[in-house]
């Protein structure tokens, strides 16, 4: 995946195609939840379908809030911390389904106004995200991408790991393996078959290989390792997704 660095902001509309074409599929997906779809449980612990549709919705707004601070170089207004998302997935949560699936897609336009209106030169603009760390405003369309293929999983209407994009996968590997690697996660290397590609984590440990999706799912807590093929004992992987590598991002 390229990055969009470039002066003339052509390599952004790259990341920027793949987050409209995601977003594209999960509001398809929803488009005809009813209340009691929207009600029972996703495959997060603890949270519904309209947990995640709520939390993707909060998760744009964020975005565009970054991309707007990255444009304008200031804050369009207060910035929602983790007790104030927190609080507003619970009581989201308890929507109808027609009022969640238009509070996402009203979020995500939203979203996507912001990124139209970035000067080519703006991208390169560093924002901090809540957790912290800081990136520069191009890597909200990653992180932005990375939500909806991962959370339109999560949702449990009929997507799967398998579904994922190919050029999603090698992204989201590259940067999960590089993370691990600098946080020593045990493992010597990873193999994707199916993408012809291979990441070395470490010096020791169990080589892992199998499809670059079911890679991912594993590694992101979406799926079993049972499907992997290792020459060792796996390693539990730690909380998914890690902060970029510094200097990577």
């Amino acid at each position: 995946m390229t990055r969009p660095t470039d002066p003339d902001g052509a390599e952004t509309a790259v990341p920027l195609a793949e987050v409209r074409a995601s977003a594209g599929r999960v509001l398809a997906t929803v488009g005809a939840l009813t209340d009691r779809q929207a009600r029972e449980p996703s495959t997060l612990p603890g949270w519904s379908r309209a947990h995640v549709l709520t939390h993707l919705a909060r998760g744009a707004d964020a975005y565009r809030w970054l991309l707007t601070v990255a444009r304008t170089g200031t804050e369009p207004g207060p910035r929602a911390d983790a007790a104030a998302l927190d609080r507003a997935l619970h009581e989201g949560a308890g929507r109808g389904a027609a009022e969640l699936v238009a509070d996402l897609r009203g979020s995500l336009d939203g979203m996507f106004a912001a990124a139209d209106a970035m000067p080519a030169e703006r991208w390169s603009t560093p924002v901090s995200a809540l957790a912290g760390w800081r990136h520069p405003a191009w890597f909200t369309l990653h992180r932005a991408w990375r939500e909806l293929e991962t959370h339109h999983v999560d949702l449990d209407l009929g997507r799967s790991t398998a579904d994922w994009p190919t050029g999603y996968v090698a992204w989201a590997l590259d940067g999960t393996a590089a993370a691990l690697a600098a946080h020593g996660f045990p493992v010597a290397r990873l193999t994707a078959t199916d993408l012809g590609r291979g990441w070395t984590l470490a010096p020791d440990g169990p080589t892992v290989t199998g499809p670059g999706h079911a890679l991912l799912a594993w590694l992101s807590g979406r799926g079993p390792a049972e499907g992997l093929r290792a020459d060792g004992v796996l390693p539990a992987p730690p909380r998914w997704p890690l902060p970029p590598v510094p200097g990577r991002s």
